[in-house]
């Protein structure tokens, strides 16, 4: 009796080209998105790209899953930003202030009106980019709470909020003559994190679960 022997056949792996493809559309749909908001035309989002329509669609489906991957991939970027300066910043309270300056420059406040205007917020990819990043940021706060440097009092909801308002108007507003606000801003923002607190601050501690249900 002949024992059948199934062959599982992978997935071919996508071909370098086609991965540039996919980064070009992604990186010309974030610049466009926080230049016009996410309503921008997607083949205006695929002519900045270089490719074609068919291109885009191949690898986007729909308007959703191109916002979606758009606001993933700021997310990553951040996580990574913040995977830098713990390993590479020995100061607690300068990594911090590393990468509170950098997620600025990913213009995450810009992903908001995305968030919460196109697509599922409980989508798997967009919660794992959401706890890898806020873990990340919870343990640069952490650190440098136990090295006595931030003040007690307040939590990384807050300080999402303070990057999202001060990083730069939101996305398609074209008030770009405030960039160069930004970082100036931000410092003064984090120099008030500084332990010992020079005041006590009203209201409570901001988590992001506190964010998630406002």
């Amino acid at each position: 009796m002949k024992t059948e022997t199934r062959v599982t056949r992978r997935a071919p792996r996508p071909r370098a080209d086609a991965l540039r493809n996919r980064e070009r559309i992604v990186t010309a749909a974030r610049e466009m998105f926080t230049e016009h908001g996410c309503e921008v035309p997607l083949d205006e989002i695929a002519r900045r790209a270089g490719v074609g329509n068919a291109t885009l669609y191949r690898n986007f489906p729909d308007r959703e899953a191109l916002v979606r991957e758009v606001v993933c991939s700021v997310m990553d970027r951040t996580s990574e930003e913040a995977e830098r300066a713990l390993a590479e910043t020995s100061d607690a309270f300068e990594a911090l202030s590393r990468f509170a300056h950098a997620a600025a420059d990913e213009r995450v406040s810009a992903l908001c009106p995305m968030v919460a205007a196109t697509f599922d917020q409980h989508h798997p990819d967009l919660e794992a980019a959401r706890k890898r990043v806020e873990q990340l940021v919870e343990l640069l706060m952490e650190r440098a709470r136990a090295a006595g440097q931030l003040r007690p009092d307040v939590g990384v909801g807050d300080l999402t909020v303070a990057i999202a308002q001060l990083s730069r108007p939101p996305a398609g507003t074209g008030c770009g003559m405030f960039d160069r606000f930004v970082h100036r801003h931000l410092q003064l923002f984090l120099d008030g994190l500084r332990a010992p607190a020079a005041s006590e601050l009203p209201g409570a501690t901001t988590t992001m679960e506190d964010l998630r249900q406002s």
